[in-house]
This record gives structure tokens, sequence and C-alpha cells, in this order.
């Protein structure tokens, strides 16, 4: 994996590295699942609940996780209780060794009280000490709603990173149940994953817990990263539990780095505005104008040396009024808009590009989005491909797989959607599988836009961790196209020029919310004017 990416797990890679531990390093898995449920049960305690703590358990690997943790939030004297959705005979093995030590009829446990805090005096959240931990199996008819009544938190250890698809009865209920405790203001503490969360997607096929918090071990997972799953993860904390150095690396996904800003070539005393590269802006129509002029401009503005845009002849005064820094090229004879009959003059506007980016304001006239399905397969240069350029291919991406040179596509939900001609609201629910079927179709690397950004190559997976709710304003992805090509022309290799615009502009997006002290105020130049800012490799965004 690229330095610059910091590995996410999914369900097999996180297997894989248990198993190591547990089978090549010897290390028991009791002592892995006790640190587990100790990291728990000290991020519960910080919480300091008034109530009882009710810890609710399937039957996996994650129950015993969580009857870890009731047993030392007793230790540090919490009122704790589990719920077992299903008999305790159908605990996983290590899970009943765990729910006999909560009811004390196992043997000491090694290492059980180290790092742990103790409230010997106090029993939290009951007036009876001997309330203070209890084990309740579930039964079918039982309403888990009535149990969690009064908790002062609840942890869910349902399900782990082994899950996918949509859970069934009991756990449905279940998670049901804490929806409703959490809607009355109880905190959700989820052990490793909220349940429901698909570890390896994100995805989430049915009801699932809207964490307040998660306590992940390990490392992080793709789930914890990708939506939905992303928006019930709630707070992340990542918990060492005692796997050693040397274990199976994640390779399934990787969050974007900083560092990937510092593959970019700087310029030295020899540069001139052509090495710095050139790239052509190719769109508008009338009404339109202002994308084209804010692709460009953030081209220039993320270090391209050299910006032409190639815009109707009649509308091409507006850009020359409006942009000194870029040049601009009037081309076609359809008032108003780019028709069909400019390709052999777009085609030649891009004869010199190092990179390009099609569709801006192109609008979606047919025979505007005619000629860019011609003109794009025959363009030599590194081609973004954005906005109307992309709804020209809409169940069309067989067109773009003939293109020989480097492809990156920047879709958000909806455009992702007509390309593959489904309802954007697919797109939303399985939005790694999607971006990733559109990249292996095309051939090209895909940039599904969100505030959880995919990047992918249809191998490659990474993702942005960067949240800049400022971007949530028109425009702003006329200004990632533009930092995409001007990284393409620096000579950034697709995947990581992707990538590195990504994490630039959520970085300026942040820096312009910052400056202007709320993200609601953001417009699209506001970005473009931080671009430098998100583009510094040296130090967080303050």
């Amino acid at each position: 994996m690229e330095r610059w990416l910091r590995g996410l797990y999914d369900a097999e890679g996180m297997r894989a590295a248990d198993s190591w531990a547990i089978e090549d390093q010897g290390i028991p898995s009791l002592e892995l699942m006790e640190t587990a449920g100790r990291a728990v049960a000290e991020a519960v305690a910080r919480l300091s609940p008034e109530g009882p703590v009710r810890v609710v358990c399937g039957k996996g690997n994650n129950a015993g996780d969580g009857l870890v943790a009731a047993r030392l939030l007793r230790e540090m004297g919490f009122a704790a209780e589990a719920l077992l959705l299903w008999p305790a005979g159908e605990l996983s093995e290590d899970a009943k060794t765990n729910l006999d030590r909560l009811r004390g009829n196992g043997k000491g446990v090694r290492g059980d009280t180290k790092g742990v805090r103790s409230f010997p005096s106090t029993v939290r959240g009951s007036a009876n000490s001997s309330e203070a931990v209890g084990v309740v199996e579930v039964g079918d008819g039982d309403d888990v709603g009535a149990r969690l009544e009064g908790s002062g938190a609840i942890v869910d250890a349902i399900f782990g990173t082994g899950f996918a698809g949509a859970p069934r009865e009991p756990a449905a209920a279940a998670i049901t149940a804490i929806t409703a405790a959490q809607e009355g203001g109880v905190p959700v503490v989820a052990c490793d994953i909220a349940s429901g969360i698909d570890a390896t997607t994100g995805e989430v096929a049915g009801a699932v817990v809207e964490a307040d918090l998660t306590v992940t071990f390990h490392a992080a997972k793709v789930g914890h990263f990708i939506a939905p799953g992303k928006w019930a993860t709630g707070e992340l904390w990542l918990a060492p539990i005692g796997i050693p150095d040397g274990a199976p690396e994640p390779e399934a996904a990787g969050v974007i780095e900083q560092a990937v800003l510092d593959l970019a070539p700087r310029r030295g005393a020899q540069s001139t505005k052509f090495s710095s590269g050139q790239v052509t802006i190719a769109g508008g129509s009338r009404g339109l104008t202002g994308a084209v002029r804010m692709s460009s401009t953030a081209a220039i503005r993320a270090g391209a040396g050299y910006a032409t845009v190639a815009v109707p002849a009649d509308l091409e005064p507006v850009f020359e009024a409006a942009e000194v820094e870029v040049m601009s090229r009037g081309i076609g004879e359809t008032p108003g808009r780019l028709g069909f009959e400019a390709a052999e003059e777009l085609l030649a506007a891009f004869e010199k590009a190092a990179a390009g980016v099609l569709g801006p304001g192109l609008g979606r006239d047919e025979d505007s989005l005619e000629l860019a399905r011609e003109v794009a397969p025959r363009i030599k240069s590194p081609l973004v491909i954005d906005a109307d350029g992309l709804n020209a291919f809409a169940g069309q991406l067989d067109r773009l797989a003939v293109r020989k040179a480097p492809t990156i596509l920047t879709p958000h939900a909806g455009e992702l959607g007509r390309l593959l001609e489904r309802e954007s609201a697919e797109i939303n629910v399985r939005r790694l599988a999607t971006a990733k079927e559109a990249a292996a179709w095309t051939g090209a690397v895909v940039v599904l836009k969100g505030d959880d950004t995919i990047v992918t190559d249809g191998e490659r997976v990474a993702v942005n961790a960067v949240s800049a709710p400022g971007l949530a304003t028109a425009g702003s992805g006329d200004v990632l196209s533009g930092m995409t090509a001007a990284l393409l022309a620096r000579g950034l290799e697709p995947f990581a020029a992707a990538c590195a615009a990504v994490i630039a502009h959520a970085r300026a997006g942040q820096e312009a919310a910052r400056r202007l002290g709320a993200a609601e105020a953001v417009i699209a130049t506001d970005v473009i004017a931080s671009i430098p800012v998100g583009l510094r490799s040296a130090g967080p965004v303050e």
C-alpha cells in the first residue's frame, strides 16, 4: 500500500491479523479479548454514567468483549448488566468463558485489573450493591426496550467485524430498542464496530446501531469511514489490544494522509509556465460560465503554469474580461454553447495540454452531450471528466473504456447513478461497490464525491477523512476538477493526483470555513482562495 495511505482492515484482513497473533505468535485469544473489553470499559467509565450500564450481547466474540467490559465496569464500581440476546449455550467459547468470569464462576483472570481504575467504596448507578451486576437471558417474548429503561449508558456488543447483511431477530428488535433509548439521551458505545455496519464496505442493509462512540480494536476498519457506516460510527477511538508488530497489514483500503501532497514536483529556478503544467478546461454555456471559470482558476491556483479555457465563441468575451490569468479559446458556431460541429476545434484545443477537464458548465443539450461523447475517447492527454461531461455518458460507460490516456471521473452520487443507470439512493447505500464497478468498467480512476470521498481505480481504494462541510456549496466540484487536472499536469500518476486533490480540496474547505467563521458562509471562490493552505503539506490546518 502507498506510504501516504493509512491502512484500513476489511473483515478478512482483521481475521488474518487475529489468527496470526493467536496461532503464529501464541497470544491467547482470551488475553486479546480481555484487553479489548478493558478498552471499552474505560471508555464507558469516562462518560460517568448515572444509571446502570446495560451491555447488549450477541453470541460471537464481540459479545465476549462486552462481557469483559461488564465485569470490569463492576470492578470499577459501576452497576452493570449483560443482556444476552441468544441462550448462553450459543455463545462462542471465549464468550462463554467470560460469561463465567462475570458470574464469578471462572478462575482468576490474569492481569484483569491492570490499568483499570477501581472504585471499591461506591456502586455507581444502583443504590443496592447486590444489584451491581447481573446477567439476563432475553427470551423470545421479552421486551428489550423495557430492559434498557433507566440505563446510564448502553454498550453495543451484538455484532463484530465479521457481520454482513441485515440483522435478524432478536438482534433487529434489540437495535431498535437501543435506538429508542439513545433518542431519550442514553449514550451508546459500540465494541469494535456498530452493529449493522458491514466492516468491509460500510454498507448498512437493515437496522443499525448509531453509536455515539465506537472503540475499535488494533486498527480502524473500512466500514468506519465509508457512508452510511461512517454516520453510525460516531466518534472513533482506536485501542491497541496486544497484537504485536509484524501482523498482516491492512490492504483493503486506506485513509488519505497529507504525505501525498509531497509527491507534487515543486517549481525551481529553471521552471517555466509550460514546464509547470498546461491545463485545458472545456465547457461553458449561457448561464453556466462560472463553472469553467472556477475550474480554470482552481487549476492555476493549484500549480498549473498555464491554463486555457475552450468555450463557445460568442461567450469568449465573458472569459476574457473575467479571467486575466487564464487564456481563452472561442470555438464553434452554436450560440451560447458548444455544439457537435466544434468537435475538431475542441480536439485541437487539447493538443498541447498536459492534462484537461471536460464538462464544467457544458449543459445538457443533446448535441453538446454528443460532442462530449465524440471527443472524450479521442483526447490524447490525461483527462478529468466532470459535471455534464459525465452526464453525456449516462448508460454509455463503455465508450470511455477505449481511451488510451489516463481518465479520472469525478461524480457525485446522482451522476454516478446516471452513469450506471441506477437510482442515486442505491449509490448512497453501496458507495464503495458502485465506485469500484464504474472504475473496473472504464479503466478510469473514479472519485465518488461526498464527506467520505472515495478514490478507486477498481483495485486500490482511498478514502478522505478530512471533514469539510463548507464544501457543500455550488461550484466546489468544479474547483476539485481543476485542482485534479493541475496535479495531473504537474506529473502525478492519476490515482495519486486524485487523492492529493481530494485531501487538498477538503483542507481548503476547512480553511475557508475557519477564515469566514462558519461553514455556511463558504462559497466556491473562498475555497479557491484557500487552495494554497490546502496544498501545504507541513502540518495540519489550524
